[in-house]
């Protein structure tokens, strides 16, 4: 499962209006210091204060990193979570780990919605929170999210899933050894599965595939309408809210079967991981290479579509390729409007924002 996130376009100021920003607050500083100064001709240091968004050096490089390092962290809490209460409810089933079961399956649907919002939630006012290289590669091929981006995006996000499910493998590895009978023991599926989906046995490849496929074409149609300002958008900051909701929705129907990755973050990340510490490439080989083309390849597919859709029965903003202006159209000078929302960051400041 996963969820995924949400690419926000964030207007850039014009240098030249930045410029006229700067001789402005110089101008306001120079005049507040000669009006504030004090009797003996000394001026308040507060008042010679120039504000500037790169105070030191780290800020300069912070710049550079902040939108791949919010989709690191963004997978990563959405995997803490997730492969959390996988672990929870499942290794608390054997007698020699707990006295009693910690949860159930809505636990495991509520555990990973948890993820999602809060990943969204952390990372959607810097990085758009996207969480998810499926609606990062959607957004770069309808809207406008920019190819040059992708593949930062896409490794963050896989990093982040294999550090959080690094974290949830060291919290409860003791409890995986009592399931598996000792340290150097590893079965895949078995506690494989904790971290990466596996299909139940009656499903046949084409029906994981579409499994995987239907969750995640329902996740980007939804995700493209919470992103249409003419399609009754959430309120700000309660994007995260309204993930929380689709990611509970879709595990709760279409979670069973395959363990509804839509997701390739959340599901090669963790399985990396898991190749590294024990399991091997059974991880890999697991039903002709399953990991590829029902987690990986399906969500991808499946958001292509769902965002596709979309764009061509709804959506009528200039960021789409379908709302391209055509010959006519340009001759006259002539394009859609741009509609889809501006940054709403998921904290308490949002309403300043919009």
């Amino acid at each position: 499962m996963s969820w995924r996130s949400i690419h926000f376009k964030r207007s850039q100021p014009s240098a030249e209006s930045k410029e006229s920003r700067a001789h402005h607050i110089e101008d306001v500083d120079a005049s507040t210091q000669v009006s504030h100064s004090t009797a003996n001709g000394h001026v308040d240091p507060d008042l010679l204060a120039h504000y500037t968004k790169y105070p030191n050096r780290w800020s300069r490089v912070r710049e550079w990193i902040r939108e791949p390092a919010a989709e690191f962290f963004g997978v990563m809490i959405l995997i803490i979570f997730g492969a959390g209460v996988d672990c929870q409810t499942q290794l608390s089933k054997n007698a020699n780990v707990g006295s009693m079961v910690y949860g159930d399956y809505l636990s495991l649907n509520f555990g990973w919605a948890v993820g999602t919002a809060l990943g969204v939630w952390v990372s959607s006012g810097i990085s758009g929170g996207h969480i998810n290289p499926a609606v990062t590669i959607a957004f770069a091929t309808f809207r406008d999210f920019p190819w040059r981006k992708v593949p930062t995006y896409i490794f963050a996000q896989l990093m982040g899933g294999l550090c959080g499910a690094g974290i949830i493998y060291a919290n409860y590895i003791h409890a995986i050894d009592l399931v598996e009978g000792g340290r150097h023991i590893r079965t895949v599926p078995g506690t494989a599965g904790l971290f990466s989906t596996y299909a139940l046995p009656y499903m046949t490849s084409v029906s994981a595939w579409f499994d995987e496929f239907l969750g995640t074409a329902v996740l980007l149609i939804v995700v493209c309408a919470i992103n249409d300002s003419r399609n009754g958008p959430p309120p700000p900051g309660l994007v995260p809210l309204v993930l929380f909701i689709l990611i509970l929705g879709i595990g709760a129907a279409l979670g069973m079967q395959t363990g509804y990755a839509i997701n390739p973050a959340r599901d090669l990340g963790p399985r990396l991981l898991t190749a590294m510490v024990g399991y091997g490439g059974a991880v890999f080989s697991f039903r002709s290479q399953y990991w590829l083309w029902c987690p990986v390849i399906a969500p991808i597919v499946g958001a292509l579509v769902g965002t596709f859709l979309y764009d061509l029965l709804f959506f009528t903003g200039a960021e789409s390729i379908l709302n391209r202006p055509d010959k006519h159209a340009r001759a006259l000078h002539q394009r859609a409007m741009d509609t889809e929302r501006h940054p709403v960051p998921a904290g308490l400041n949002a309403l300043e924002m919009v």
